[in-house]
This record gives C-alpha cells, structure tokens and sequence, in this order.
C-alpha cells in the first residue's frame, strides 16, 4: 500500500511537471531577464529569483530548478517581453501585478547596484502589466526598505 501511495505521488507530482503553469514559467523567465539585463547573471539574482518563486508558488527544490531552467531557456529565445507579459494580464489582479513588480526590484538590487538595463527594463514590464509610474516607484522604495535602505 505504502509503494502504491509513493508511486501516485511522484506520478502527480510529474504530471504537474509535464505541465507548468504558463503563469508561473512567464514571472520566472521575467525575473530571469530581470537578472541578464547586466550582462551577469550574479549568484546573489540567481538565489534571490529562487527565493522568489519557492515563496510564491509552493514549490519543492526539483520542481523550481526545472522552472528557472525553462524560464532561462525562454528568455534566451525571447524575442519581446510582451510574449510574457500578455499571459499576465489576464491572470493576475493589479496587487498581483504590483507584486511582480516588486519581486522584479528584488532581483534587480539583489547584486547591490542597479543597472540602467534593470530599470528600463522594469519600467517597460510595468506598462506592459498596466502599473502605473507612481505604483512601480512606491514598489521600489518597498523593496529598498526591506533591504534597509539598500538600492
């Protein structure tokens, strides 16, 4: 019984592998991008887009490396953000939208300086998600405020 219960287990736990959420892969490849806009990946942007998506989805450690895996292989072939950004608008309401945002400031602080790549980038994503200047700045000092003072 207990061999039946471990094999459905891992058989659901592939099956919601088989499938991820467009949502989720279309904020992790964001938050990749995020990351790449300098040129470098820094392992502090790498943790901190880890630390990320295992808060906000729940995920076990293979089911998020295999997530940032295809979030980096879908931002290297990525030709425009609005590929991502068009499967979150609908998906996400606007707190939702500000909290992408500011997971967006995480990662772009993450290596202590901030690139002017990062924040175009960002600003571009926020008017693509429909967050106003006055919401993506108030999102920056919310992030630069949790990193005391840093950024």
């Amino acid at each position: 019984m207990l061999k039946l219960k471990r094999l459905l287990a891992a058989s659901k736990s592939v099956q919601g592998l088989a499938r991820l959420d467009d949502v989720q892969l279309a904020v992790a490849a964001l938050l990749v991008e995020a990351a790449r806009m300098d040129e470098v990946v820094a392992p502090a942007e790498r943790a901190v887009i880890e630390r990320l998506l295992a808060a906000r989805y729940g995920l076990a450690a293979a089911d998020l490396d295999r997530l940032v895996e295809r979030a980096e292989q879908q931002a290297e072939q990525a030709v425009e953000l609005f590929q991502f950004t068009r499967r979150l608008v609908p998906a996400l309401d606007e707190a939702q939208r500000i909290e992408l945002i500011e997971m967006l400031w995480e990662v772009a602080l993450a290596d202590g300086t901030l690139d002017p790549l990062e924040d175009s980038l960002i600003r571009r994503i926020a008017g693509l998600v429909y967050v106003s200047d006055q919401e993506r700045a108030a999102a920056r000092q919310r992030v630069v405020a949790r990193r005391g003072g840093q950024g």
